[in-house]
């Protein structure tokens, strides 16, 4: 079925990025490259690996292999971030921001304090 062993391939890039969890990377609470996501440097960080690794492939130890697993890994990472960070509606986004930020608990019976709330208070509106 597939003419580039993708299968075989996409077998691969998930053992070596299962090992990125088992390797001295992973050995704090977060990963370095968390952090950097959590202050807002992580697409730059994701994108300009991706160049380094791409640039470095043929170069530094020939052909080799890690280089584009990095490079592959480092795009999946930023697609996590561009377009599979947040698989929850806008309404639950909405629902659990205020919950954390504004009232500290959800009662469907009262509403909500914020005047940024409306929408919520008022969902058909």
């Amino acid at each position: 079925m597939y003419k580039f062993k993708e299968n075989i391939i996409l077998g691969d890039v998930k053992r070596y990025i299962d090992e990125t969890y088992s390797s001295h990377y992973s050995s704090t609470k977060k990963q370095a490259t968390e952090i950097i996501i959590d202050q807002g440097h992580g697409e730059g960080f994701c994108m300009g690996n991706i160049l380094k690794y791409a640039q470095r492939y043929g170069k530094k130890d020939g052909k080799n292999k890690n280089d584009l697993m990095k490079v592959i890994h480092y795009a999946i990472i930023q697609l996590s971030q561009d377009h599979y960070k947040n698989e929850k509606n806008l309404f639950d986004t909405l629902k659990e921001d205020l919950i954390e930020h504004d009232i500290g608990k959800w009662d469907d019976n009262r509403p909500l304090l914020n005047p940024m709330s409306e929408k919520l208070n008022n969902p058909n509106d």
